[in-house]
């Protein structure tokens, strides 16, 4: 079962079905493709609807009100038919050999999870600033040409390319639905992550097996907002944040609530950023500067967290 979950989104639609209409498949494959729209307000229903009348896929449409990527997912999960449960965005262009790769991944070690390469297209026509250090925060994950085993720790599959057997569910649960994002992302309260980090660490911590092919290539088109700086420091922000929410620990030392060994690495983080603005210029800051909103959304949400016990 390939899951897409989608908000508002239905104009990636099209070319992302039709790079699933032309899978190269060198063995029998049973397969649906599951839609699930996360409370669009757009045509994508209809869009949907249209592309079933024609299409070769076996196309099916859910509903999940409940507004999170988190929520979809988990209501893809419990649609599903297949053995496989495979989660693709609708921002993803998959390859030919994409789901030949990953199925035989899964028949030949049975492992727990596959995940691929996913690539940005066209890097060449990103902005300057936007260094190649920085192309993971766009979704950007390339282990390499060899197929391998991965610790589900340091590498583990990216929700735009990822893939698990469907026990793995039985095992450790959905997805956290406190996690993910919220609608479009368009805005800071919407842009979190981190959900699917905790699911796979979870996984790991159960001694599930991940394995890594090269073949499953797909690639991530990059939309206008994710090209903009503010898009990277909420990011980063919202990181920071929800790292220091979850962190329960008594901490003895405090300023304000928030724990005093933070306040040297937010300076220090400050500190960098200015010395790379001087040293180098702008255009090599960024990821530095990055650094700092993450710091400094750990230091207010403790605080915020103070105030509300």
């Amino acid at each position: 079962s390939i899951i897409i979950c989608s908000y508002n989104r239905s104009e990636n639609l099209a070319e992302c079905f039709s790079c699933l209409e032309r899978q190269a498949l060198s063995m029998p494959i049973q397969w649906e493709v599951l839609l699930v729209d996360n409370n669009s307000s757009d045509n994508t229903k209809k869009t949907i609807e249209d592309r079933r009348q024609h299409s070769s896929l076996n196309i099916r449409y859910i509903f999940e009100p409940e507004q999170g990527l988190s929520y979809a997912r988990n209501k893809g999960i419990e649609e599903a038919k297949g053995t496989y449960l495979i989660f693709i965005d609708d921002d993803i262009r998959v390859t030919e050999k994409w789901l030949q790769s990953i199925v035989s991944t899964f028949k030949e070690y049975d492992c727990d999870a596959v995940g691929g390469r996913i690539h940005i297209e066209s890097p060449s026509s990103l902005p300057a600033w936007i260094t190649p250090d920085m192309y993971g925060f766009l979704g950007h994950q390339d282990f390499g040409t060899q197929a391998h085993q991965m610790d589900g720790i340091k590498e583990f599959p990216f929700g735009g390319n990822m893939a698990i057997h469907k026990r793995v569910i039985s095992l450790i649960g959905h997805f956290n639905v406190e996690m993910g994002r919220k609608g479009t992302g368009l805005i800071k309260e919407e842009l979190f992550k981190g959900e699917e980090t905790d699911f796979f660490h979870r996984l790991a911590a159960k001694g599930g097996v991940f394995y890594y092919h090269p073949d499953a290539l797909v690639f991530h088109k990059i939309l206008s907002h994710q090209l903009k700086k503010q898009f990277f420091l909420d990011l980063h922000n919202n990181a920071g944040a929800l790292r220091a929410n979850q962190d329960n620990s008594t901490y003895k030392r405090r300023l304000l609530g928030t724990p005093l060994f933070l306040f040297p690495q937010l300076f220090r983080a400050i500190w960098r950023y200015l010395l790379i603005v001087i040293t180098k210029g702008p255009n090599y800051s960024m990821r530095q500067l990055m650094n700092v909103f993450y710091f400094w959304g750990m230091v207010c949400s403790f605080h915020n967290k103070q105030i509300k016990q």
